[in-house]
């Protein structure tokens, strides 16, 4: 009889195998112990099973690919051979468009300044020609439309809510209506030159709880 014991990281394993006349195999099954101790390619346990399963005969029996599996089994983890699926995988791509949520913004798309936030001029104004494109600052809804020759022109006030409300004057057209709802992707109005305005150009005012801000608070830097 044969004794063998395996040192193993949280066990020990003791395998005694007995001796019999006439194996079936024709050469011995379990090799020399001192030829898996000269052996210094992988762990004791899986060298001892790498020489049985090598044998020529139990190939036969049980198959390459079985003996693969089972070495492989006493390297992995216990759960990673669950993880492996035998069907086949299939990748499906899917084109789908990423869309950018600006929550603060100006209200142009090209930003010249021309008049920042002073005394006597609670606004900023922003250079450019008629039919520009006007956004809002920040999502919200139309809280009013004025129509006038005089002051502010064509104008617009958005509230945004938590007491911010912003103002957009000088106006050539109007897009929007009273109360709809708009976001800073919402094209509302288009530059002018209307009410008491020189030149082509945007005046923006910004306020919190109906008083006049600095309208840089609220935009983000450039």
């Amino acid at each position: 009889m044969t004794k063998l014991t395996l040192n193993l990281p949280k066990y020990r394993l003791y395998i005694s195998i007995a001796n019999r006349r006439g194996s079936l195999f024709g050469e011995p099954l379990i090799p020399d112990i001192e030829k898996i101790q000269k052996d210094k390619k992988g762990h004791k346990f899986s060298r001892f099973f790498r020489h049985i399963f090598g044998h020529k005969s139990i190939r036969k029996i049980l198959g390459g690919n079985l003996a693969i599996m089972f070495i492989a089994s006493t390297l992995l983890p216990n759960n990673s051979l669950a993880n492996v699926e035998t069907e086949d995988m299939v990748i499906e791509e899917t084109n789908t468009p990423l869309t950018t949520k600006r929550i603060v913004r100006y209200p142009t798309n090209e930003v010249k300044i021309t008049q920042g936030y002073r005394l006597f001029h609670p606004g900023i104004d922003f250079d450019g020609v008629t039919g520009d494109k006007i956004y809002p600052v920040k999502d919200g809804h139309i809280e009013a439309i004025s129509l006038s020759k005089y002051a502010y022109g064509n104008a617009i006030i958005v509230k945004h809510g938590d007491g911010l409300s912003s103002l957009y004057a000088h106006l050539s057209k109007i897009n929007v209506n009273e109360k709809q709802e708009v976001t800073t992707n919402t094209v509302i109005g288009e530059m002018g030159a209307t009410g008491r305005a020189f030149g082509d150009h945007l005046h923006l005012e910004v306020y919190k709880n109906g008083i006049p801000i600095n309208p840089y608070s609220v935009l983000p830097r450039l």
